[in-house]
């Protein structure tokens, strides 16, 4: 045994710091005695890839089920600080005893202190992955915000984009959908609403049709209907409507609101239709917009049938946070 009972319990407390501290082992160390990794025991780290090949050595049943599929990983952060803070703890740099940190007899000790360590504390994965979640999540977050104060032309003053609702409104509502989505069709009726409840409140309509070839032509009409002044009954008959809008079915209904199918049918083949759906696309892949209905509200993209009382949330969020 090349590092005392103390020093493996001291590894055991530091490892844990360290999992405990998603893997920061600067942090820990500024903690620990010297607070800094001496140059010499860089060379004295092995490699931890070929400890964590056999998955089996660790019973997966201490495991909540949900995360069995990512114990890997957190065994090669295990690992390393286990690993690391034993290398430490044996050198000379901390007063104990030295020898190679790949003599076998090391290794096998090493290897109990991991497994007995995470047999007595199988939360702490749990733990440390819900971190590393919340972590990325935050940062995700964070990267949306950015790109949408890159993007507030695109979002909020794009000639292309049909709006209705208050024009001048001191909050916008940017809605990314398409007709053929029936969380769209849930959450038109709350869109719509919102606008009669609140009268300063703005909507931008992005057409980001996800569903096909048959989206896209629904797209296409209902943009080549602003050619004929009647996009906002055009768009809240296309969401209203049952069963599949097929281009017979698209055309009755801008019959029906008052546009003329035929120079409709002829206006939707402009190119310039699909541009303007081609644009949406690669602003909604900036915003990590992925699916239909999403809303922009102020910094927030917020995913998914918004019912009215959340809706009108997120615009009196925005309204106290804009600048007065």
């Amino acid at each position: 045994m090349h590092t005392g009972q103390s020093g493996l319990r001291s590894a055991i407390y530091l490892g844990g710091a360290l999992i405990e501290s998603n893997g920061d082992w600067c942090r820990v160390l500024r903690k620990s005695r010297n607070g800094s990794i001496p140059p010499q025991l860089s060379r004295r780290i092995p490699s931890v890839s070929t400890w964590t090949d056999q998955p089996d050595r660790i019973d997966k049943e201490l495991m909540p089920k949900q995360i069995v599929t990512g114990w890997r990983a957190m065994m090669k952060m295990t690992l390393a600080a286990l690993v690391l803070c034993a290398a430490l703890l044996s050198s000379p740099a901390f007063g104990q005893s030295t020898a190679p940190t790949t003599d076998p007899p090391w290794r096998q000790s090493v290897e109990q202190v991991i497994e007995s360590y995470i047999r007595s504390h199988p939360e702490m994965i749990e733990q440390t992955l819900q971190a590393l979640a919340a972590k990325r999540q935050e940062k995700e977050q964070a990267s949306v915000k950015q790109a949408i104060v890159a993007h507030q032309s695109e979002l909020l003053h794009d000639p292309a984009s049909p709006v209705s609702g208050d024009l001048a409104g001191d909050v916008t509502v940017i809605e990314f959908f398409d007709y053929r989505c029936g969380f769209c069709k849930r959450a038109a009726g709350s869109v719509t609403q919102l606008q009669k409840d609140d009268a300063r409140v703005r909507i931008v309509y992005k057409d980001f049709p996800i569903l096909g070839d048959a989206s896209v032509q629904v797209a296409k009409a209902a943009l080549a209907s602003r050619t004929q002044g009647r996009h906002q009954a055009f768009h809240e008959a296309l969401l209203a409507a049952k069963g599949d809008l097929s281009k017979e079915h698209v055309l009755q209904i801008a019959s029906d609101v008052g546009l003329d199918a035929k120079r409709l049918e002829v206006d939707m083949e402009e190119p310039e239709w699909l541009t303007i759906i081609e644009r949406n696309r690669e602003l909604a892949n900036d915003l990590r917009v992925t699916g239909t209905p999403a809303f922009v509200v102020g910094n927030e993209v917020v995913p998914g049938a918004v019912d009215l009382p959340a809706l009108k949330a997120l615009v009196a969020r925005a309204r106290t946070r804009a600048p007065h």
